[in-house]
């Protein structure tokens, strides 16, 4: 790491005590760019990295750079394939998990300037896709594979190079409308939002660019009635998750391959794609009515240009599917839960609980358990004990059903209980949010369910404001 990203980083420590409500008033409302986002409704996911060279999904992050190279590379053919399918933007995967950057980066050898190519993708991805009046976004993975950023093994020089990368993509390229980032807080990366701090580099990203919302590809973890670690709610449909299409619960982004994989293979010129039709129908469009937004994948060969089987496709989307125009605006939500939760795996207290389903459920990380409170009691409560006084200005409680109707919370401080909130919310993820206290202990007493009284999550955040 040399000197001059050395400084860079000094400077950048210095922005991140501002807040997310200072950072909003330097940009549009959060609000409006996610009704921004809704309403692009359509676009084109463009995985492109090096392992398009080596027919696999996840490489080898040791490979050479000299492999990468892309002979007829055409970003202008893609943002025309794009346009034919009346999509509104365009997102390239501009380091992916073995850690390869397609960008002129001054923070590792592993990119593509050491490569035969030596060009900057993402540059000219950037200026084809304006050239064409599409919306600009970026995705960036936190796993990397090839710089040993990777469970318990995360240093501080990697905090800082993601930091780094992070401000040359977002300092280099113009307006990105969003960013999304991957391989953080899933179960097959396993990298924290503690490993690398999550407010942190949300808070870099909004300082850098107001306007680019910012989504985490691990919707599937959180409930969908609230807004964990991301601007946007995001479904990865190859994996199994889905977006609720009965109502509307939240801004979201769904993603999908054309083809049978992220990445380019070998088969894929002779290996049909999928249906045109079923997509718009059976995909685009109840997407669109559940305030989703679809990025579908199309991935360019080995040459850098798109197969014509999947230009062929895209072109009869096109020719089926329009954009309608803005959707029914959104609902009035809470801001997103971005800090640390430190109540996370501390010890708790209950009242009597229902079973085996203990108090330790409730603050386990896990949305799948819950804290049941026993059916005989009549006045339950759940509590959180700390190992000292600690400061915090939010909390948080996710309901496997929604059941609690009215609850107080209150703070141990200085030998006694003082009050932060007492009122009703019928809301199956309750969001408290209240000036600093310290204290140490926070516990919930519920005065009202319609059945037993349960907590699948009980956070406890101190927001930077």
């Amino acid at each position: 790491m040399n000197k001059k990203l050395l400084c860079l980083f000094i400077t950048l420590n210095g922005f991140f005590s501002l807040n997310v409500t200072a950072q909003a008033k330097a940009g549009h409302p959060l609000s409006e760019l996610q009704q921004q986002f809704v309403d692009l409704r359509f676009g084109m996911f463009i995985h492109f990295n090096i392992p398009i060279y080596m027919n696999q999904d996840w490489p080898d992050p040791d490979a050479s750079p000299t492999i990468f190279n892309p002979t007829k590379l055409d970003c202008n053919q893609w943002a025309k394939a794009a346009k034919s399918a009346n999509m509104s933007y365009g997102c390239l995967t501009t380091k992916h998990h073995s850690g390869f950057c397609i960008w002129d980066t001054k923070t590792t050898d592993y990119n593509v300037m050491n490569s035969p190519l030596k060009r900057d993708v993402v540059k000219e991805f950037t200026d084809a896709f304006r050239a064409n009046g599409l919306k600009v976004m970026l995705y960036y993975s936190i796993l990397d594979t090839h710089h040993r950023l990777r469970p318990n093994s995360i240093t501080r020089k990697h905090i800082e190079m993601v930091k780094a990368q992070i401000t040359e993509l977002l300092t280099n390229y113009g307006e990105i409308s969003a960013l999304i980032i991957d391989g953080w807080d899933a179960p097959w990366s396993r990298i924290s939002y503690d490993d690398i701090p999550f407010e942190d580099i949300y808070l870099l990203v909004k300082k850098l660019q107001p306007n680019c919302v910012l989504m985490d590809l691990n919707g599937a973890k959180y409930p969908p009635e609230g807004l964990y670690y991301s601007d946007i709610k995001t479904y990865e449909m190859g994996a199994g998750q889905r977006v609720g299409k009965e109502s509307s619960l939240m801004p979201a982004l769904a993603c999908l391959p054309l083809q049978a994989n992220w990445f380019w293979k070998t088969s894929f010129p002779d290996q049909p794609v999928k249906d045109p039709v079923k997509l718009v129908n059976e995909t685009l469009i109840p997407l669109n009515k559940v305030d989703c937004n679809f990025i579908l994948n199309v991935a360019p060969n080995r040459d850098g240009l798109i197969d014509n089987n999947a230009l062929e496709a895209l072109k009869k989307i096109g020719e089926i599917w329009h954009n309608e125009g803005p959707v029914t605006p959104l609902p009035p939500l809470d801001a997103p839960i971005i800090s640390s939760n430190i109540a996370k795996k501390q010890a708790s207290s209950s009242s009597w609980s229902d079973d085996d389903n203990i108090m330790d459920l409730a603050n386990d990380d896990d949305f799948t358990t819950s804290w049941v409170s026993n059916i005989t009691v009549a006045k339950p409560w759940y509590e959180i004990d700390f190992d000292r006084e600690r400061a915090f200005n939010c909390v948080s409680i996710a309901e496997e059903k929604p059941n609690i109707s009215k609850y107080h919370l209150e703070y141990f401080s200085n030998g006694e209980w003082k009050p932060i909130f007492n009122g009703e919310n019928n809301k199956k993820v309750k969001i408290n949010r209240f000036d600093r206290v310290w204290g140490s202990k926070v516990r919930m007493s519920i005065d009202k369910s319609d059945h037993q009284a349960s907590i699948a999550e009980f956070g406890v955040y101190d927001e930077r404001r």
